[in-house]
């Protein structure tokens, strides 16, 4: 059954959208039919907002007639039709509103006084409306002006149609008991109704304070000021205010913006960005801008609160970014607005940020958090802010003259510099990859030109205040040759190797770019001169040459024009002939640059990082990131919101591999995990490897792959493991100390190389090993050349045959059991004899570890004494008599290439442990077959040349 409520509830919308349809065509047809001129903005500004609020007026009627048809069905079928069913209760949230859009499109138009301007357009028509207009508002006198009255024709229905919507939703809630399923919404419904008095009593009294205020203001002021979206909140008219350092006479708050008139100037604040202190004393407060810090100060503690409440909530309104609902500052939201908020603004004041904007996060007055700022010029740059400046992981385009270069830092920044890890790729196509400190390229760094440039060069080394300086590797593609050693002041200075692509090496002392007093020169026949030379490398002065023979010419050398190389000296034919091996064993390098401070560069961030605690905030600093080439940036403009981008190994934060560490601390799991670590970029020991990986390949791999540097490489790789060591030893630490463990204690110099060598240089070797076994394999080329020949000659001997001829005992040849015939044995020997010795040994091939390859040859062994305990029927020990002509046999069979490098290597790079055990014992024994196969006796037997398979036995 329905309530006479729901009754009046009908009427009142039958009323309401009837006066609608009337204030419609008797209205804002003739209001909106008078087009303004083009040459008069603010008549087509004033229509704009008419046409607005007629939008909103015909969406309220409709809205009004979809209640209307709701009601009549709910009075026509009381039974089947339930109170919920009403438009009013059921789409409240929607009904809602549609009023306050109208009201907010009245109070614009009333700012401006919108009304009165259009209808001096018509004005002749509105005299002859006078008594239509005061039928519709029934209390208007017959002299009363047209402006007020179509003022009142468009407020005065709605502010009656609210008022008894709230009156009736009361009166229903009377009758509606407590548990019907539609109470809670009747309840609803006369709470929102009854705060939209409370707003449009508020918004008419704001809107008519900002109409009132545009008169007291100049008309230069009026054009800035007057706006449809200003709202007055408080003028320092009503309650004096003084601002400092601003001397301003007058003080306006808006809903938006925060004025300050000071004579002709008139400051202008986005409240979006202004945040609010209280002052010292009760009269005072202080107000955060992005470059203004001002004081308020009132005569009296009442004015200050008034003030510093109106701002405070004017700044949460602006935020919210719509009108506070119901009233202004008793919305749900906090009263206090967020310290930390978004916001974008262009700086004026001189300074690096001049006439840039910056859009994205902001707290207390200063760009804090992500943000983009952008330059008139095409200068931008995203990233991270701490307190107003660049401060963590940022990129910076720089543009160039040309209309598509730019110069892209992608670095990481601290206190508005970059510091740390960077990729800089600059207009002209070079690139640089490295640390800063102070925005200058800074510790170590690759600087190299793109392939296609005139002059191709690549420097990998230290820096130090944006120059190349300490120990760096400079190669010159143009010229061939690549520079290893010292820097100063970006030339090359100190002791220094230069290697070209010739194969001629130089070694000695530069000065400003250029080689001075003494220095050697090895040739690519090992010929040595050792002298003085001109700043090309051309030999001049007093010198000596020895040749690979042992000949020695000792003089004078120059050079000129047309005339080649000249001497003048002694030629010493008379000296016994150089032993091949040393001659061709000469190394670069030692001593000149002790291994120790070759690329503190590169450890030196990883040992502060550790030193300082791993602190957080410097990991990507550190270990750098992953961004997409500047170049994509540029072209989809994504630069603007870039992200760094982790691969899907990424270990996390520093805590996590400080936590992982200390749960791997056994030597099985240490070692699983070291091994995981290290090929993980993102990890410290990863990111370090790397680097060095990259510095080992600068140096050493392509015109650096010369054999006068082996053991420099040498000593290089064993010292980049033992600082791998040194760097998880440091991780460990920290990870104990912040779990309040006590530390371990600190390593004995035997303890910490059991570690380096028997742990990490195995786990490190294969990321250096390409570059490291090609060294060896060139200084090593003419033993190997003769072993590869005489391991081809005894190919052509049949076992049986090569047993016998490296006399090997015939009681321990594999041969006694067979009952076959002649051919079948021959056929099963030469496939059989000593077969998975052979094979077995042929596996040091495949690993590059030196204990594994030591295992290899542990087993090797093993297999032929087991072949050998086979046939004598019983366990026999081979002493060394027996064993190096049967492991000469199966070195033979094996044909591994480069076993001397092989060889070498395993020396060079074996555990210290090893030394006097059986791996040393082996090891010296499959020395001794290498060399053996190097005697002329090896390479130089003539032998038949068809085998009687007869003779064989």
């Amino acid at each position: 059954m329905c309530s006479p409520q729901e009754a009046a509830l009908l009427r009142l919308e039958e009323v309401f959208s009837a006066t609608l349809a009337r204030v419609n065509s008797l209205v804002f047809q003739p209001l909106l039919s008078a087009a303004p001129e083009p040459s008069e903005p603010q008549s087509r500004e004033c229509l704009r907002l008419l046409q607005q609020l007629h939008r909103s007026s015909q969406q309220l009627w409709e809205v009004t007639e979809e209640s209307l048809h709701s009601l009549r069905e709910r009075l026509r079928h009381p039974d089947s039709t339930g109170l919920e069913s009403l438009l009013l209760l059921r789409a409240t949230d929607h009904v809602l509103q549609l009023h306050i859009e109208y009201i907010e499109s009245y109070t614009s138009c009333l700012v401006v006084q919108a009304f009165q301007k259009l209808a001096k357009r018509r004005s002749e028509y509105w005299r002859g409306q006078r008594k239509a207009l005061r039928q519709l508002l029934g209390g208007m006198g017959s002299e009363g002006s047209v402006g007020p009255a179509l003022l009142q024709a468009f407020r005065q229905p709605l502010t009656h149609h609210v008022q008894q919507y709230v009156l009736l939703l009361l009166r229903l809630e009377d009758t509606v008991p407590e548990y019907h399923p539609a109470r809670e919404l009747v309840v609803n419904a006369a709470t929102l109704f009854g705060n939209l008095q409370s707003f449009m009593s508020q918004a008419l009294d704001q809107a008519m304070a900002t109409q009132a205020l545009w008169h007291t203001l100049s008309s230069r002021q009026r054009h800035v000021l007057c706006t449809p979206a200003h709202r007055l909140l408080q003028d320092s008219e009503d309650v004096p205010v003084t601002v400092t350092p601003l001397r301003a006479e007058r003080v306006m708050l808006f809903d938006d913006a925060l004025i300050l008139l000071q004579g002709h100037n008139i400051h202008t604040f986005d409240l979006k960005l202004v945040w609010v202190n209280p002052g010292q004393d009760r009269c005072t407060f202080h107000l955060l801008t992005p470059e203004e810090e001002l004081s308020f100060r009132t005569k009296d503690p009442q004015g200050q609160a008034v003030w510093q409440w109106k701002v405070t909530q004017a700044v949460c309104q602006a935020l919210r970014g719509k009108k506070d609902f119901p009233v202004l500052g008793a919305g749900l939201e906090a009263s206090e607005p967020p310290a930390c908020r978004c916001g974008a603004y262009t700086f004026h004041a001189e300074g690096r940020f001049c006439q840039a904007t910056y859009e994205g996060e902001w707290c207390q007055g200063r760009p804090h958090g992500k943000g983009t700022l952008k330059w008139p010029d095409g200068q931008n740059h995203v990233g991270d802010f701490r307190q107003g400046l660049e401060h963590g992981f940022g990129i910076r385009l720089l543009p160039q003259a040309s209309e598509d270069r730019f110069d892209c830092y992608k670095c990481h920044w601290r206190e508005g510099s970059m510091s740390g890890y960077g990729i800089c790729e600059y207009g002209t196509d070079e690139v640089y990859k490295g640390y800063f400190q102070e925005g200058l390229r800074h510790g170590f760094g690759v600087f190299e030109s793109a392939l296609q440039a005139a002059r191709p060069f690549r420097y990998t080394g230290h820096w130090e205040k944006g120059q190349r300086s300490g120990y760096g590797i400079e190669e010159d593609s143009d010229r061939g040759e690549r520079y290893i050693g010292m820097w100063q002041a970006d030339q090359r200075h100190g002791p220094g190797v230069v290697v070209t692509q010739a194969g001629v090496c130089y070694q000695g002392t530069f000065h400003a770019d250029k080689m001075v007093g003494p220095g050697i020169l090895l040739s690519e026949d090992d010929s040595l001169y050792e002298g003085t030379f001109t700043k090309d490398l051309t030999l001049m002065g007093k010198g000596k040459v020895t040749f690979p023979n042992g000949f020695t010419l000792e003089g004078s050398f120059g050079s000129g024009a047309g005339r080649g190389l000249h001497t003048q000296g002694v030629l010493d034919t008379a000296a016994l002939p150089l032993d091949p091996s040393s001659t061709c064993k000469r190394q670069l390098g030692l001593g000149a640059f002790p291994v120790e401070s070759r690329w503190q560069g590169v450890y030196a961030p990883f040992r502060d990082f550790v030193g300082a605690g791993c602190p957080g905030d410097l990991q990507e600093a550190l270990l750098g990131f992953q961004v997409q080439s500047s170049r994509e940036l540029r072209k989809s403009q994504d630069y603007l919101c870039c992200e760094r981008t982790c691969p899907e190994d990424s270990v996390g934060t520093i805590e996590d591999i400080l936590e992982e560490l200390l749960q791997h601390r056994e030597p099985k799991a240490l070692q699983e995990h070291l091994r995981k670590a290290l090929s993980n970029t993102l990890h410290p020991l990863g990111k370090l490897l790397q680097t060095l990986m990259r510095t080992f390949q600068a140096t050493y791999a392509g015109v650096g792959a010369n054999k006068h540097l082996q053991e420099l490489a040498q000593e290089e790789v064993k010292q980049h493991a033992q600082e791998l060591w040194a760097t998880y030893r440091g991780l460990l630490h920290v990870a104990l100390q912040r779990k309040g463990q006590a530390p371990e204690e600190d390593e004995d110099a035997e303890t910490r190389d059991l570690q380096v060598h028997g742990l990490m240089l195995p786990l490190v070797l294969p990321s250096f090993y390409s570059e490291l076994f090609t060294l060896y394999l060139l200084l090593h080329e003419r033993e190997d050349s003769l072993y590869s020949q005489g391991i081809t000659n005894l190919s052509l001997f049949p076992d049986t045959k090569l047993l016998e001829f490296l006399e090997v005992q015939k009681h321990l040849w594999p041969l006694k059991d067979l009952t076959l015939t002649t051919n079948q044995r021959y056929s099963l020997v030469r496939d059989k004899c000593f077969l998975s010795a052979t094979e077995c040994l042929q596996k040091i091939m495949t690993t590059v570890d030196p204990r594994e390859k030591l295992e290899v040859l542990e087993r090797t062994y093993g297999e032929i004494e087991a072949t050998v305990s086979r046939v004598l029927g019983q366990e026999h020990k081979l002493p060394m008599d027996d064993l190096l002509p049967l492991l000469i046999y199966v070195v033979s069979r094996a044909r591994i290439q480069h076993l001397g490098a092989e060889i070498h290597l395993i020396r060079d790079m074996m555990n210290p442990i090893h030394i006097g055990g059986l791996y040393d014992f082996l090891l010296t024994a499959l020395e001794s077959c290498y060399e053996h196969l190097q005697k002329e006796d090896m390479r130089l037997h003539h032998f038949p040349g068809h085998w009687d398979s007869r003779e064989l036995w």
